[in-house]
């Protein structure tokens, strides 16, 4: 199972608004709780762009994957600060190789992680991404740890030849 889980938090490093961190499976991405919406929306703007540089996230799109290198365009993530409807704080817009994380102008950090954790699990849940970790892929349809409960896959195998059924 993929996950993006974000996070508003006090204790990044020192100098940092924003930091994202991957393991198999998902992302952590953390903010600093006392950020304005100009600055978080800059700090994931940085640490999302070297984040996609340095990992293996894909996109499914139209039978085509798209990643970060290579293919006919390069897979972004951006932040952006809009005006969205009354009682909105997050709005997630995707194409080919873009998915634009929109984010209303006055929602407090706090205020963005409630609304973009569900709104990220119900994207994530339309089966459209694949992370490549170790040299497995792992999708919306993969165990989260194959080693506890769960299979990957199953061998069923009939008699052999010299057995009788």
């Amino acid at each position: 199972m993929l996950r993006v889980i974000y996070e508003a938090v006090e204790d990044l490093r020192p100098g940092k608004i924003a930091e994202i961190s991957e393991q198999r499976g998902g992302t952590r991405v953390r903010i600093a709780r006392w950020a304005s919406v100009e600055e978080y929306a800059r700090a994931l703007n940085e640490e999302m762009s070297a984040f996609l540089d340095r990992s293996a996230w894909f996109q499914i799109w139209r039978d085509e994957i798209v990643s970060r290198s290579g293919g006919t365009c390069s897979l972004s993530v951006i932040f952006t600060i809009r005006d969205l409807a009354p009682g909105d704080y997050v709005l997630i817009w995707e194409s080919k190789g873009l998915v634009d994380i929109q984010i209303e102008r006055t929602a407090s950090a706090e205020q963005f992680v409630r609304a973009v954790n569900p709104a990220i699990e119900k994207f994530l849940d339309g089966a459209q991404w694949f992370q490549l970790w170790q040299g497995e892929i792992v999708d919306m349809a993969s165990p989260d740890d194959p080693r506890q409960g769960g299979s990957v896959a199953g061998i069923r195998r009939g008699p052999l030849v010299h057995e009788t059924p």
